[in-house]
This record gives C-alpha cells, structure tokens and sequence, in this order.
C-alpha cells in the first residue's frame, strides 16, 4: 500500500523523519558520487534526498506515483515535480544518467515493471540507487514510518529482481539500525547505532541501499538456459495420409 503524500511529508518533518534522513542521505550521496553535468531523477518519494543533488546536476526531477499524490518542489523557482504512472513515464529512452528510488519499489503492484521502466530511461551505462525497507529490520514491522508499509525485501530478493530486469549491483549497504522509537535516547544515539550495526554487520538494519548499473545485454547463462529448453522441446510434424490403393475397398 502507497502512503499518501501528505503522511511522507509529515514523516520527514518528524525528528525521527530528520534523524532517517541524515543517516539515509549519508549512504545515497556516498553512491550518486558526484553529478555534476548529469541529468538525475527521484522516483516515488526522494525530494529529502535531492536539495545537494539540485545544485549540482544539469537537470533534477522529482516524479511520484499517481496513487501517492504530488507536492511541489523544491520550494522556490521553477517546480521540477511530476505525477506519473512509473510503469509509464513520459520520457525519452537513454533520457537520465541518475535514478534515485526511494519509497517506490515497495509501494507498486509490479516491481518488475517498474525497474523494466527505470532501465528504459536510464542511459547506457546508467547507474540507479535504490532504498529499500528490509524484511528483517525492525523498521518494516512498525507502520508509524513510511517505510514500514508496503512489501519488504530481503537481500536475496532484491538481487534476483536486478537480475530478472537487467541491473548488475555494484555497491550494497545498509542503514537505520537505530529503532524507529521518537524517544530523546535514541534519537540522540542514532549515530552510535549506526557505527555500531555497521561495523558489527548486524542483520536487523531498516534499509537496503543498493547501488546498480544498466546491463545492455542478457547474461550468456540465462540465453544458454533458454537455447537448450527450446532444443528439448517436443516438435509434432504433419503425417502423411496414405494415398488410396487402386480398386480398394
């Protein structure tokens, strides 16, 4: 289920909100890298994620899912906001180096689609980041985020998605240890969660941030698997009916 915008606007607006999206942004900006000259896109809901992108790259846009709604942004100038359906957006093939999904995968019907969508319009070579809530974490459990709502994932699925679509990870880590709790003593220890959960590599993070490259051809193993189900499968050829005998009966 998609949050409405006006919860996801709320959420961020929370301490809590500002907590997770310090400690999310630290891990997206360390894999967009620099974009200087790049065309970028958020998908779903990323706007807390690309005030330092906006200044930097040649074009940012922001486009979020129908079923969630929009909001305006950024706050001054020109609007660089969309609704869209993401199974369907209106851009060009090869139109962005950079995508950015955060509070999207988890939120559609069709994940599949989706990443079919975001490898049409990255470019060759185009990298996408993602955020996703993971199924072990404790922030997927408590629906007072945005991201405990919506379908969670574990490691295992995310990379059999990438590779069912055509993205190759290149970067993975993980982030939010920290409870999901609006309490001063977590709120306030957040960054000594993090250290901790990090360097101890512990499974219970609240997100996957994973870093993927387009691939512009199918892997050779997964073409070789279809070849030989082709050569086995079964082939029915017409039978000739016998011409009838002369005087027979």
């Amino acid at each position: 289920m998609s949050l409405d915008v006006t919860d996801l606007r709320a959420f961020y607006a929370s301490p809590l909100g500002a907590v997770a999206q310090r400690l999310v942004g630290r891990t997206v900006h360390r894999m967009l890298g620099s974009v200087s000259g790049l065309r970028v896109m958020g998908l779903g809901y990323a706007v807390p994620y690309l005030g330092p992108v906006r200044h930097a790259a040649e074009r940012t846009l922001a486009f979020m899912p129908a079923t969630q709604g929009v909001t305006n942004w950024p706050g001054s100038g020109r609007s660089a906001s969309c609704l869209v359906d993401p199974t369907m957006m209106p851009l060009p093939d090869s139109a962005l180096d950079r995508v950015l999904l955060i509070h999207a995968i988890e939120a559609v019907e069709s994940p599949a689609e989706l990443m079919q969508e975001v490898w049409r319009v990255l470019t060759p070579g185009g990298r996408l980041i993602m955020a996703v809530p993971n199924r072990r974490g404790l922030w997927a459990r408590r629906d007072a985020t945005p991201f405990g709502h919506g379908q969670p994932y574990s490691r295992s699925q995310l990379g059999r998605l990438m590779r069912e679509t055509l993205f190759a990870p290149e970067d993975w880590a993980e982030t939010l240890y920290v409870p999901p709790v609006e309490g001063w003593l977590t709120l306030r220890t957040a960054s000594a969660w993090e250290r901790v959960g990090t360097g101890l590599s512990l499974p219970f993070a609240g997100l996957h941030v994973v870093e993927a490259t387009k691939q512009l051809h199918r892997p050779v193993v997964a073409v070789q698997a279809r070849k030989k189900a082709r050569l086995r499968a079964r082939v029915l050829a017409p039978v000739p009916v016998p011409a009838p005998v002369p005087g027979g009966a």
